[in-house]
């Protein structure tokens, strides 16, 4: 009986040594755990009732001590006709009416809870369900924004890198002219072309503007690479200039496109606390947790940290899990590494 003689490919090995890297694989266990929250959120199956009054204002969290209750309201009750008066009041039917909303609104506050798990912000929101349906729209954003710009990097520099010549000029003006201009000017400049809040506006905004640092550094790996034997004899064989840039070449170079894709990632997601504090991040209405720390600025002069704890420690939670992945999966892709 024969047995097969053909090694394992990049992919297979990779995943071999992935699952070998303890941290890396705790780390994807925590990242997959935020995305599937994120899609169930999306999917309205977790967090879809956010927006509702559960709680009093500024309710603390379960582990501090409520505020005591105010004193109870007087309600100044017209006193009853006397017997025999037979008085028309035409205005009797409107106050009847408005004391029994007056009176649901009152039962109503009552009903709110003095304390929540994670608190409540000023309009008695749940700060747990916020902070889920915040962080559906602060990671479509990071990973959005960041699989663009290092997409379009990727692209100039396998173009740039591998052709060189005039295409090298040309890509090396248009990204000159990007790093010329200030980020936080660039950053305006694209906000005022697009003229519109949204989702997919902070996506283009920082997707345009941050490709240049994966441009330069794909170009570098590109222009070393193209030299190499493989490519060579991938050459002589007959391969397409395509099929050598992205099936011969980038496989070699794609830890340096994730090493670039966790730090854009961490870094768009704090741009869009920015964008969101200069009035061009997510609508009113949407939840961001860059909106949230937004709000807790102002919070935190009355002492009620606890929105700001909440969207901080689960974007810190985030962002290190995901950065942890990337460099062990960096470390796997990277051929060097045994």
């Amino acid at each position: 009986m024969q047995t097969s003689s053909a090694s394992s490919g990049l992919w297979t090995l990779a995943w071999r040594r992935l699952c070998g890297d303890r941290i890396a694989m705790a780390a994807l266990a925590v990242v997959a755990a935020f995305l599937a929250l994120l899609a169930l959120s999306a999917g309205g199956l977790v967090a879809a009732g956010w927006e509702r009054e559960v709680g009093v204002n500024y309710a603390p969290p379960s582990f501090v001590a409520p505020a005591p209750a105010g004193p109870a309201r007087v309600v100044a009750v017209a006193p009853a006709p006397a017997a025999g008066q037979n008085e028309f009041d035409p205005l009797a039917a409107d106050l009847a009416a408005l004391r029994a909303s007056l009176g649901d609104s009152e039962q109503q506050a009552l009903e709110r809870r003095l304390s929540l798990p994670f608190g409540a912000d000023k309009w008695g929101h749940d700060i747990l369900l916020k902070t889920i349906k915040g962080g559906e729209t602060s990671v479509i954003v990071g990973l959005a924004a960041a699989l663009l710009a290092v997409g379009l990097g990727t692209l100039f520099g396998a173009l740039s890198g591998y052709y060189g010549g005039l295409v090298d000029d040309a890509f090396n003006w248009f990204y000159s002219v990007f790093t010329a201009i200030p980020a936080i000017l660039m950053i305006l400049a694209v906000a005022a072309v697009l003229q519109q809040k949204g989702v997919l506006t902070i996506v283009l905004i920082l997707g345009l503007t941050g490709w240049t640092g994966p441009y330069r550094l794909m170009r570098a790996e590109y222009l070393k690479h193209k030299a190499r034997e493989y490519v060579l004899a991938a050459d002589a064989i007959g391969a397409s200039a395509w099929r050598k840039m992205f099936v011969h070449i980038f496989p070699n170079v794609s830890h340096v496109a994730l090493v670039q894709l966790s730090i854009l990632v961490v870094g768009f997601i704090k741009a869009e606390v920015i964008l969101s504090f200069l009035g061009f991040g997510v609508p009113v209405g949407v939840v961001s947790w860059g909106s949230m720390l937004n709000e807790a600025q102002n919070e935190l002069i009355l002492g009620k940290w606890w929105q700001m704890t909440a969207a901080a420690s689960a974007m810190a939670l985030l962002v290190t899990a995901f950065s942890l992945f990337a460099d062990g999966l960096r470390d796997a892709l990277d051929p060097k590494i045994k």
